[in-house]
């Protein structure tokens, strides 16, 4: 599998999907799998900010390390041994791997003085990481759990920051507010992409950036290949970034077990591991075997046409 930035024709962006002439009939059964995982997901989010007030957990998401020559798809690979080139303050350097993928997510694009929004800030350290290192006019965090806003609004702090409560499928901004907007590990718990997609489009001015990185099951990235065709952006750049994720999750293993067994209350250990990406749990294999996989991507909203 490759790893690399991927550029697709607009006759591969589109009508990748066969139609939908009723004879899959395991259809139903996907899209209510598909409901009830997105329910579990958002049980998990909402019950991590209202239980856990520990302000030193300030990221969610499975990181990104660099891996090993000789890494494939394939294979988890293993963490390289050259070093990392990403500068961060002593306070920061707990969350390495969890900040690198927010780094990944948003390479190859300039944020300086920019209007940035993330939506699904989550506990706020992502949302304060580019508020502090990017450079950008102003970073927004958008969530839309109130207990994490909260907290987020009490312990994150970075020029020109500041956490709202907010649904991804109605953002609550006029139209063209952002020049970029951030999306990290938050999408597959929406209910209709092609809703915050269009919300993102909306609230794009032109020549804006969508900078995504989100796992799915491997039958579902075709159906989100459609859903990006489909969303009147112009896709930039797709990775696949699977064998990043998998070995940032081996080297960030012993950390986050600590935390799960200091912070989550036991009752509920066997289902943080899983929302943890810990390994031998569901998603961890699931990673490992191909079975999901992890994408980033850049989108742009088109300019106006200067006729």
């Amino acid at each position: 599998m490759r790893t690399g930035p991927v550029r697709l024709s607009r006759r591969a962006r589109a009508g990748r999907r066969p139609p939908d002439d009723g004879r899959r009939p395991l259809d139903d059964g996907r899209r209510l799998a598909g409901t009830l995982r997105r329910l579990a997901w958002r049980a998990c989010y909402e019950a991590l900010g209202a239980r856990v007030r520990e302000p030193a957990w300030a990221f969610m998401n499975y990181g990104y390390a660099d891996v090993g020559p000789g890494a494939d798809g394939s294979a988890p690979g293993t963490v390289a041994a050259a070093s990392d080139p990403l500068v961060l303050d002593p306070a920061d350097e707990p969350d390495r791997s969890c900040i690198r993928l927010y780094a990944a997510t948003v390479a190859g694009v300039d944020l300086r003085g920019a209007d940035v929004l993330e939506v699904g800030s989550g506990r706020g350290g992502g949302a304060s990481w580019l508020s502090r290192y990017a450079g950008p006019r102003s970073t927004t965090g958008l969530d839309f759990s109130a207990a994490a806003v909260a907290l987020a609004t009490r312990h994150r702090r970075g020029p020109g920051l500041r956490f709202v409560r907010g649904d991804a499928l109605a953002l609550p901004f006029p139209d063209a507010s952002f020049d970029a907007v951030v999306s990290v590990e938050s999408s597959h718990c929406y209910p209709s992409v092609p809703r915050f997609l269009a919300e993102v489009r909306r609230v794009l001015r032109p020549g804006g950036h969508l900078l995504l990185a989100d796992l799915r099951n491997h039958d579902d990235v075709v159906v989100l290949r459609d859903q990006l065709a489909g969303s009147g952006l112009e896709l930039v750049e797709l990775e696949d970034v699977t064998v990043h994720v998998v070995a940032a999750l081996r080297q960030d293993n012993a950390r986050k077990l600590a935390l799960i067994e200091a912070w989550i209350p036991r009752p509920v250990h066997g289902a943080f591991r899983v929302f943890a990406g810990i390994e031998g749990t569901r998603n961890h294999v699931g990673l490992e075997r191909g079975d999901l996989r992890y994408l980033r991507v850049r989108l742009t909203k088109p300019q106006v046409s200067a006729g």
